[in-house]
């Protein structure tokens, strides 16, 4: 990882994830990627307690991606802060390649479970944070949801379970970019907020702007003065995030960016076709 303002590292990472899918030649879950940057930047720059150069320390805290189609933007992250080179990650979407359309679990490489069925995270990570209380261990558990994702019953089992047993080293992280993969998310409305059903699960709920660093940060923050009850962040985003042309365009879910897209999305990046992000060992689109 570089030293750079939040910002900065933000517009890097979204850099890496284009890079990355135009590398690979194939589809790729890119709109839900880009909803997440912020998030994961501020969780893995200022809150997770983790050491890229020994991801397997004992005292570490877990991340769980549940919506594991939108590894690309994690895998991204990743690289950002150390877990590997750009070597490893230029290798997405190959034959033989740890790295795949959905995360496979290898701790060594940072990735602490595997996900491709949506709805399974929040159980798995609750059961890794029970296990970690029943050890007096002071760690702390961190599952990233998609708002679609949220449509399984099995999330809302685990909800119950973790507000009954008072999982308070647990915090779930929506990434509420309003769409699923055959639209717009309509499940929840005004009428039906994804907020007021975490709080009626007995939930310590949060909203928070899912691009604003500050907001997310302190709720992170908040969550861990919460010791009797799990906390969800409700983060609202926008998928596509970053890239205008892909901003709120479904299209984007699952697509493959070509040559001509790659050029877009540099100018939507700011920067002037061709140019290079000046960082240590980033590959080259």
């Amino acid at each position: 990882m570089i030293n750079t303002s939040f910002e900065e590292s933000c517009a890097r990472v979204r850099r890496i994830i284009v890079d990355t899918a135009f590398r690979c030649g194939q589809s790729a879950h890119i709109g839900g990627s880009l909803s997440m940057v912020e998030l994961l930047n501020t969780l893995f720059g200022d809150v997770l307690s983790h050491r890229p150069h020994e991801p397997q320390w004992d005292g570490r805290d877990i991340f769980i991606l549940s919506k594991g189609h939108a590894v690309l933007g994690y895998l991204a992250v990743l690289h950002h802060f150390g877990y590997f080179d750009a070597e490893k990650l230029a290798t997405f979407q190959t034959n033989g390649s740890d790295l795949i359309a959905h995360p496979v679990k290898k701790v060594a490489l940072g990735i602490e479970s595997s996900n491709g069925s949506l709805g399974q995270g929040l159980a798995y990570g609750m059961g890794i944070a029970l296990g970690m209380r029943k050890r007096k261990q002071d760690r702390r558990v961190y599952v990233l949801l998609g708002d679609g994702e949220c449509n399984e019953g099995s999330v809302w089992e685990s909800a119950a379970s973790a507000s009954e047993m008072g999982v308070g080293n647990l915090t779930a992280i929506i990434d509420e970019n309003g769409f699923r993969n055959d639209g717009p998310n309509a499940t929840y409305s005004n009428r039906i907020a994804l907020t007021n059903i975490w709080k009626a699960f007995g939930w310590n709920v949060i909203n928070v702007d899912g691009h604003d660093h500050h907001q997310i940060l302190s709720a992170l923050q908040q969550a861990k003065q919460v010791a009797d009850i799990p906390t969800a962040i409700v983060a609202r985003t926008v998928k596509g995030k970053g890239l205008s042309f892909m901003e709120n365009n479904n299209d984007w879910h699952h697509n493959r960016i070509t040559g001509t897209v790659y050029e877009e999305c540099l100018k939507a990046l700011g920067e002037s076709t061709g140019s290079e992000l000046e960082t240590e060992g980033e590959f080259r689109g």
